[in-house]
């Protein structure tokens, strides 16, 4: 009898924690679509949103230096990225190793590819950059390899 009832209490926990994980990734869901319409920048130009151009920058760190550019990117790339006409849209990591350890995913908005060329010039000519790489890289190169992707939203998307 006493197996039984600690089974069931075992069994109940599961669904319990089944619910919980349901109902987390249903609102993390909800939460995701409702940031999407406030991240879009969509606005009315007669009828139409505003389309954007967007690229996905993937960088692989030397060993051990993740924490080197996440530190870099939050105290000053991402605001220079914003002075240079560049829309911050995400940063990630991924969630298994190895690349856990060395890889930053993040997403960038551009009025076009030719704006994002003339942002990206500005963005490398900009001394306050070259400051803050420099100062970042005192004890080692942090990045190992830039990936980039630009991307046009197709017609059915719900971010443009």
């Amino acid at each position: 009898m006493r197996r039984i009832f600690y089974m069931n209490t075992i069994r109940g926990t599961t669904m319990r924690s089944r619910r919980f994980n349901l109902l987390a990734s249903a609102f993390t869901m909800v939460i995701t679509l409702l940031l999407a319409g406030q991240i879009t920048g969509n606005e009315p130009v007669a009828g139409e949103p505003k389309i954007r151009f967007f690229e996905i920058r993937t960088y692989t760190t030397e060993p051990g230096r993740l924490d080197a550019l996440h530190a870099r990117f939050r105290d000053h790339t991402t605001k220079l990225f914003e002075k240079h006409g560049m829309a911050n849209i995400g940063y990630w990591t991924p969630a298994d190793d190895p690349r856990s350890k060395d890889t930053l995913i993040y997403v960038l908005a551009h009025e076009s590819r030719e704006t994002a060329d003339k942002s990206w010039q500005a963005f490398r000519d900009d001394p306050e950059w070259h400051k803050a790489r420099d100062a970042s890289e005192a004890d080692g190169k942090i990045v190992r390899k830039v990936e980039s992707v630009f991307l046009n939203p197709t017609e059915y998307s719900k971010i443009k």
